[in-house]
């Protein structure tokens, strides 16, 4: 089970995510999110952090070149994350351009949005299947939402895809055994505020999602 922390803001929370082996890390610059960081801020969360073995996430939101460009050009970013609008072939842009590994976050709320998935699929290295926003919503994600995770039962694609939206410690078991999920995302459900990771329940998700990984096998 390889699970993404995401959200960092603190060193201290990259720590954390180190200590209980969580796979990735994600770091959002997205100005309206909570979670948001200044490259400055990222770098200094970063700066003497032991990542061996930790994949650092940059999570955007419809970011131009420039932007990605000074966030890789400072920054050891092992994988982009696009959380925004961008189109198949902005993604297939972005891997080509900056010879990243790219995951591209797609929003679900019924059965409608799962075509979504297969045409990302074919340019992306990675799928995020999160809960779609609901309408006016000011984040792509990140809301604490979840979907119908029966909607993807059986489902599999092709390509390496993680399970995100409104998972917590006490759910995350529910949503690996219904959906078969090998890689999970979670942010606000190991937060005791927006932004405000908590080391507690980061180890109690890796812990459940881990069990329910080994239950399942």
């Amino acid at each position: 089970m390889l699970v993404k922390i995401c959200g960092i803001r603190a060193r201290a929370d990259l720590a954390a995510v180190a200590r209980c082996g969580a796979a990735y890390a994600g770091l959002v610059f997205f100005p309206r999110s909570p979670r948001n960081l200044s490259i400055e801020d990222a770098r200094w969360v970063v700066a003497e952090a032991d990542t061996d073995g930790l994949t650092l996430v940059a999570l955007t939101v419809d970011a131009e070149d420039a932007d990605l460009e000074r966030i890789l050009g400072s920054l050891p970013v092992g994988m982009l994350q696009l959380h925004g609008r961008e189109s198949p072939e902005r993604v297939a842009e972005v891997r080509s351009r900056f010879q990243l590994p790219v995951m591209k976050a797609v929003g679900v709320a019924d059965e409608s949005d799962l075509a979504a998935l297969d045409d990302y699929e074919a340019v992306a290295d990675q799928i995020l299947v999160d809960a779609r926003p609901p309408a006016g919503a000011e984040l792509p994600g990140g809301n604490g939402l979840a979907f119908d995770w029966r909607l993807i039962r059986g489902r599999s694609w092709s390509r390496p895809w993680m399970l995100a939206g409104g998972l917590t410690p006490d759910n995350v078991g529910e949503a690996v055994r219904l959906t078969g999920a090998t890689q999970l995302d979670v942010s606000s459900g190991v937060e005791t505020a927006p932004g405000l990771k908590d080391a507690g329940l980061i180890e109690a998700f890796v812990g459940e999602a881990r069990a329910a990984a080994a239950e399942a096998v």
